[in-house]
């Protein structure tokens, strides 16, 4: 399929530039990873009932990948991936591991006092401080899932000015939550302080008295980003990475005319009663409800695009559109409803297809060729070799490893030359994935996939089985051996996401 036009169905140093003309201007950044999008849930990749315009015509507009993946079937791990340029073999936060302390009371409800996830390995280098040590100014605005307030890994800390949205994954449950989190060095913020939705604490978190609150997140969140983008004044690059929420459970979102345009309009709908311990609040509208939160995540797009045109930098700006993981089952969401080819197997949590293979876009006007299809194969971890080579950050792994780590991983392969057009594209050997929930592992080398649960092993050619349902490994023994082999290579030990190997 590469290089093929694509189709739309449905409605520091600064070294000189490697692979670019030296004497360009550097281009600003955004990156958009979305929240629980699955790979058919949008148009350009053959989503029929859901309308994403704006996605669309950014794939007409740039590269469309079909055989792109997260770095984990869950949030935390798979964003650590991106930010870290490892894959869950070697990177210290491999799952949703929570943290919450004590008890604020807001209004008639009350919240952890303290809330987050597994914090980063501080002694790594993550992606927002490589870019900051290279001249950009760095803004971040939605889940962060690296860390829990007032520990060593928050954004503050880790090569970000400016910060609006959930620091803490399960908080993002909610849609009309108490507070967010934000930070801004500009403002002079010493560290990430909460800001706290008036609107919302004097009504409860579940039930019908929840819909009385009108703070809707994932709309301040996506605000705030274009404040930022905004505000930018063209003396300094920008990296943006927004983290949109949209379209992860609850499934919940205001009733406007993005909401009303799906409402009754499918033939059957889903009901959910509500998980209150999960933080999902009921519906009996599931159908309208997902189908509305991937359009009102395809208006943002929109939005951004129209601002970038606005401000004159389209043209010197690179976006990048994907989701952490595969769709998700949670708060009443339906995504067998709307796969309706069902051409991947598994969901979130699972490392077969369906829960890493992501939708994959990239636009960057007169540089990247508009309407291309590429089949290059790669993860989350090539994010940070290819930001390097756009940037021009030469031997990016020796700059920045830490001589004091005995191993200090850097897994990804730069496909800036994929994305430019040029030659000499280096191909992974392989592709590897670890979840310790559902005790799976997986390793994708060439058209080979190798999905192992709970240490038993499974073959597939996604040549010709990319639903993954034949097991061919009692034929090719061989290639399970040497697959086998590669886990054994790849995988470091980890006393917090423990893993059954192959036997």
């Amino acid at each position: 399929m590469k290089n093929n036009k694509i189709l739309l169905y449905g409605c520091g140093l600064l070294a000189p530039l490697a692979i670019h003309a030296q004497e360009e201007k550097k281009p600003n950044i955004i990156y958009i990873m979305c929240d629980d999008l699955g790979w058919a849930d949008v148009g350009c990749y053959g989503q029929q009932y859901i309308s994403t315009p704006n996605l669309d015509r950014m794939a007409s507009e740039g590269m469309l990948f079909t055989q792109a993946y997260a770095g984990s079937p869950v949030s935390a791990p798979s964003r650590a991936s991106f930010m870290t340029g490892q894959h869950t073999g070697h990177t210290k936060v491999r799952g949703n591991k929570e943290y919450r302390f004590g008890s604020v009371t807001y209004g008639k409800t009350t919240d952890p006092t303290q809330t987050g996830q597994e914090p980063y390995d501080t002694a790594h280098v993550i992606l927002p401080q490589i870019m900051k040590d290279n001249g950009y100014t760095t803004g971040m605005f939605g889940k962060w899932a690296g860390g829990y307030e007032g520990s060593v890994s928050t954004p503050d800390k880790m090569g970000i000015d400016e910060y609006y949205g959930y620091m803490c994954q399960f908080q993002a449950h909610l849609y009309y939550p108490n507070f967010l989190n934000a930070y801004s060095r500009a403002a002079g913020d010493t560290e990430v302080r909460r800001e706290i939705l008036q609107n919302n604490i004097n009504y409860a978190m579940h039930g019908d008295d929840y819909k009385n609150r009108k703070d809707y997140t994932a709309d301040l969140i996506h605000r705030r980003a274009m404040k930022w983008i905004e505000e930018q004044n063209g003396e300094q690059p920008f990296f943006g990475i927004f983290t949109y929420t949209l379209p992860h459970a609850e499934l919940a979102q205001p009733e406007d005319s993005i909401f009303q345009a799906y409402h009754g309009s499918f033939c059957t709908e889903k009901t959910y009663g509500g998980d209150a311990s999960s933080r999902y609040n009921p519906t009996d509208c599931g159908h309208a409800q997902f189908a509305a939160m991937v359009t009102r995540l395809d208006a943002y797009v929109g939005e951004i695009f129209a601002l970038l045109k606005e401000k004159g930098i389209d043209e010197n700006t690179i976006v990048f559109f994907t989701s952490d993981n595969g769709p998700h089952t949670e708060g009443g969401a339906d995504p067998d409803f709307f796969n309706v080819e069902a051409r991947l197997r598994g969901t979130k949590r699972s490392t077969h297809e369906g829960g890493i293979r992501v939708p994959y876009i990239v636009r960057w006007p007169g540089k990247i060729e508009a309407g291309v299809v590429n089949d290059h194969q790669l993860a989350f971890y090539d994010v940070m070799p290819t930001l390097c080579d756009i940037i021009g950050v030469e031997n990016y792994v020796e700059k920045y490893r830490n001589p004091r780590l005995a191993n200090d991983y850097f897994d990804g392969i730069s496909f800036a030359p994929t994305l430019l057009n040029e030659e000499g594209q280096e191909k992974h050997e392989f592709l590897y994935w670890e979840f310790h929930e559902t005790n799976m592992l997986a390793v994708r080398m060439g058209n080979w996939k190798l999905v192992v649960q709970n240490g038993n092993c499974r073959l597939y050619d996604l040549a010709t089985d990319m639903h993954e349902d034949t097991d061919v490994a009692s034929q090719y023994p061989e290639i399970v051996t040497k697959m086998k082999e590669i886990v054994k290579q790849e995988h470091t030990n980890s006393s917090m996401f423990q893993i059954t190997l192959p036997q």
